[in-house]
């Protein structure tokens, strides 16, 4: 054996043995008079790594908590996390703790992509993050400038219809999931940047990347006390060269919406009589950053930042909801046919949708929220991060712990809900939201509950009216509804494992 390779073995169980040592005294230090919850047995170095293996992460979650209770602690490498798992103990964190639970974990991918974690996500509770939650929730995404998008969201929906036209007079099937991912990157694109954006392809293509990194899971973010592995793994330089990319394209759209600026305020003859009328999200932005409105401490990448955030919140996590929406109203014809004639009486024969008549669909609504409810997209919420040590459910958390909520084992918890495993939308027929707020949260609770809400949903009823609406769904090759794939792909997210592909009927209309 050549000296090389001693040398490489010798490094290896330095590293293991290091390894070791840390974790002993981190198990040490954590146990030391606290009553942690339950959890599975440990092993060294990797602690409960394997009791996360061969089954989905919300999958394999629920299924600990019907052994350890609804709140346990997994050991993760070098992180503390405890996982919580019902109604009562969702609301402790969200609501009872909610200033403690306010602040995010810093994951490796998070502060080198989006620029040192300074954005609304995964930003630390703090000025930063109270004040880019202002800007979003009053200036990006109030009620008024939701309602200026929703003319856009007509136009696409509009665009959508005929390209299926087109599809079925061809004879072709339509994949439902690249039509769904188109439709949903085009609605946030011109809603953030306007409607010719030529950085579009170059610019998504770049966000689809991160999603990779985002997980928390990768080794550096397990041993985040030894920050060279970021390195020696070579996970820094793919996250730098990602971050070059999104930051190179983001400069060229900023500077092209600078000069636009420009321009018009030299056009005497410009006239806008409501400004929201005329502003894109990135516009709205780069106002209130030149004309001092925001804190100084709001620099250009937070702004660059928000707006990714914005993307990544509103593209792949809406088009997978209508996804898994259009595949269990497959499954259940029944279901899809009441959909469909709730709104072609409600529509009455009109060629086009109008956000006027969203308002008339009820049975649309309840079906996007049974469809969020057993597959949320995001099916355990974004880890939250224990400023101090508090009790939870009758256990120690310590502070510097991780908190993950399981959204998925909580809207399928058969306490709450009646057949929970049943796609059944009628279930939210007269219910008031606010009695159900700790059984159902697909966009979170509490001071980090999703801001894009409002438009997140009137962009969902807009294109799943317009499927109903126009035409008629069935598999293709004479498959059967209970034939319809509903395999999840491994991963973080919830969405499907395969393309979506359905056959198309064009609508007569009366």
């Amino acid at each position: 054996m050549e000296t090389s390779e001693y040398f490489s073995i010798l490094l290896a169980l330095l590293f293991v043995l290091l390894l070791l040592l840390k974790t002993l005294k981190s198990q040490r230090k954590i146990r030391a008079g606290y009553n942690l919850p339950p959890g599975p047995p440990k092993l060294p170095i990797i602690g409960n790594m394997h009791n996360l293996r061969s089954e989905h992460p919300h999958r394999r979650l629920a299924a600990l908590a019907k052994t350890y209770g609804p709140i346990f602690h997994l050991k993760l490498s070098e992180l503390n996390v405890i996982v919580v798992t019902s109604p009562a103990l969702a609301a402790e964190v969200t609501r009872t703790h909610d200033l403690n639970f306010a602040s995010r974990p810093q994951f490796l991918g998070t502060k080198v992509i989006f620029y040192d974690g300074g954005y609304i996500v995964f930003a630390p509770y703090g000025k930063l993050w109270t004040q880019l939650r202002r800007i979003v929730t009053v200036e990006l995404f109030s009620h008024k400038r939701v309602k200026n998008f929703v003319l856009m969201m007509e136009e696409e929906g509009h665009s959508m219809v005929e390209k299926i036209k087109n599809m079925a007079i061809n004879g072709s099937p339509v994949n439902i999931t690249n039509l769904l991912l188109s439709i949903a990157n085009t609605t946030v694109s011109r809603a953030a940047f306007g409607k010719d954006c030529a950085q579009n392809e170059r610019l998504f293509t770049a966000v689809k990347k991160t999603f990779k990194y985002m997980s928390g899971f990768d080794l550096p973010d397990l041993y985040p006390s030894l920050t060279v592995l970021a390195d020696i793994s070579g996970m820094r330089r793919k996250l730098e060269r990602v971050r070059r990319e999104l930051d190179g394209t983001l400069n060229e759209i900023f500077e092209e919406h600078m000069e636009r600026a420009k321009r018009k305020d030299k056009d005497a003859n410009y006239i806008v009589h409501d400004v929201l009328d005329d502003e894109d999200l990135v516009d709205v932005l780069l106002r209130l950053k030149t004309s001092g409105e925001l804190e100084d401490f709001i620099t250009m990448d937070n702004i660059k930042a928000v707006i990714l955030d914005l993307i990544l919140g509103g593209t792949e996590t809406t088009s997978a909801i209508m996804e898994w929406a259009m595949t269990d109203l497959v499954r259940h014809p029944e279901i899809m046919r009441k959909a469909q004639e709730e709104v072609r009486k409600a529509l009455n024969g009109k060629r086009k949708i109008e956000e006027k008549d969203i308002s008339n669909l009820p049975y649309l609504n309840m079906i996007i929220k049974e469809t969020l409810r057993m597959r949320p997209p995001a099916p355990f919420l974004v880890p939250r991060h224990s400023l101090e040590t508090v009790k939870l459910g009758g256990y120690t958390v310590p502070a510097g712990s991780r908190v993950i909520i399981d959204a998925w084992a909580i809207m399928r918890d058969n306490t709450c809900w009646d057949d929970a495993d049943s796609f059944k939308p009628e279930r939210f027929e007269g219910v008031d939201m606010a009695d159900v707020r700790d059984s159902f949260i697909p966009f979170g609770g509490g001071r980090r509950v999703c801001p894009g809400i409002n438009f997140g949903m009137r962009s969902m009823e807009n294109v799943l009216a317009n499927l109903l609406y126009h035409f008629d769904w069935k598999l293709p090759g004479g498959k059967r509804p209970e034939e319809v794939d509903v395999e999840e792909a491994f991963g973080l997210s919830l969405v499907r494992k395969n393309d979506l592909v359905l056959v198309a009927t064009p609508y007569k209309y009366i």
